[in-house]
């Protein structure tokens, strides 16, 4: 493994450790050159996948590109780091599933409104708002009246 302080091309592991429910493996290296210290993650990667987008262009699936827009949608939200993770990885792990090299960027969307509708209902909304393209603030409204709708109240904002 290429160090990314001095480019060095061997390093040693110090510790190896299973995370994200054994998913991947998080491993801490010692660059051999410069002995400055970094951290990798092994996953698992069943086949390449290519993503369709709506305008035919076709790119290789970035796994980092869904959880920074997962990130910014949970953004100042109660959501722990290792929840969006899991998240990925359990969308990640679904489409490398379908048995398709290529999947549309429309299936992954519907993917992620699934899994951020059942984390919280504020970074749905803000996903949406996204990838549902609003542009009026009548959007808005309408998409949050439909999730207040489906989600009974909390204890703590009923009515009295």
């Amino acid at each position: 493994m290429r160090c990314p302080f001095c480019a060095h091309e061997d390093s040693q592991v110090k510790d190896s450790r299973p995370t994200e429910d054994g998913a991947a493996i998080r491993r801490r290296r010692q660059c051999e050159g410069c002995a400055a210290r970094f951290t990798t993650f092994e996953r698992i990667q069943l086949r390449e996948l290519v993503v369709l987008k709506s305008n035919d262009r076709r790119e290789p699936f970035e796994r980092d590109k869904l959880l920074r827009s997962l990130s910014i949608a949970a953004r100042k939200r109660p959501i722990d780091a290792a929840r969006l993770e899991k998240l990925v990885s359990g969308i990640q792990r679904r489409l490398e599933t379908l048995g398709e090299h290529e999947v549309s960027s429309k299936r992954i969307g519907e993917l992620v409104m699934d899994g951020l509708k059942a984390l919280d209902p504020v970074a749905y909304i803000r996903f949406a708002s996204v990838y549902r393209d609003f542009s009026e603030a009548r959007d808005f409204e309408a998409f949050a009246g439909s999730v207040e709708a489906e989600q009974p109240l909390s204890p703590s904002v009923r009515p009295e």
